[in-house]
């Protein structure tokens, strides 16, 4: 039985766990939450992820949501040679880094532009938002000084949750090639990826989105 993903398309964590079981040749049984329909609040989804957030995986009823938690546990059961989260602990400690700053610095600040021009309670992204990402971009750029990928020499998870964050904030906030060289070669580099595809259907959809909303 193919392991269920709840999932909304143009998410970028939900993208990220469709980029690691691409990578991983793992075929996931998608169900699609609308939440703005609040289809993430029904008493049936609940009963799966109280915490009623996307994505969300049903493992033969293992649970587990939040896509970097997902994405270490289908590596963990799923990828023997531990190529994307290896053991060796200063690289595992690096993804680690990375991944944290995805969850604690990138994706919630994305998530402050997204959410009103969602809502459509407003149609711009924000000065001093967009001064955050600029910022975060820095740090991004520093990680990449030396490495062709976030946590060295080899794709990891750390390069499999950040593309998704990074270009769809590409869309918002888009990314100077003059300040950032590292990052727009680590994108093209990713971009040539065979599994990329886990990453570039959704993020069409999510720009064509956000471009509706924004002001022309």
């Amino acid at each position: 039985m193919a392991p269920k993903l709840y999932m909304l398309d143009t998410s970028p964590p939900v993208r990220s766990v469709l980029l690691t079981a691409k990578a991983l040749g793992i075929d996931l049984e998608l169900i699609r939450i609308n939440i703005f329909k609040d289809e993430h609040l029904t008493p049936e989804f609940l009963k799966i992820n109280p915490q009623h957030t996307i994505p969300t995986l049903d493992d033969d009823g293992v649970i587990v949501w939040d896509s970097h938690a997902i994405n270490i546990y289908l590596v963990t059961k799923y990828d023997k040679d531990n190529l994307l989260y290896p053991d060796e602990p200063y690289t595992r400690a690096v993804i680690n880094q990375r991944l944290h700053f995805d969850s604690g610095v990138l994706f919630p600040t994305a998530l402050k532009i997204i959410m009103p021009l969602a809502l459509k309670e407003t149609n711009v992204v924000p000065p001093e938002k967009a001064a955050e990402i600029i910022e975060a971009y820095g740090f991004l750029e520093k990680f990449l000084e030396g490495n062709k990928w976030m946590a060295g020499e080899n794709v990891t998870l750390a390069d499999i949750s950040l593309i998704a964050t990074v270009t769809s904030l590409d869309v918002l906030v888009p990314i100077d090639e003059k300040n950032f060289p590292n990052i727009i070669a680590w994108i093209k580099n990713s971009e040539d990826l065979p599994y990329y595809d886990g990453n570039k259907n959704g993020l069409v959809l999510f720009r064509n989105f956000m471009q509706g909303l924004l002001k022309p």
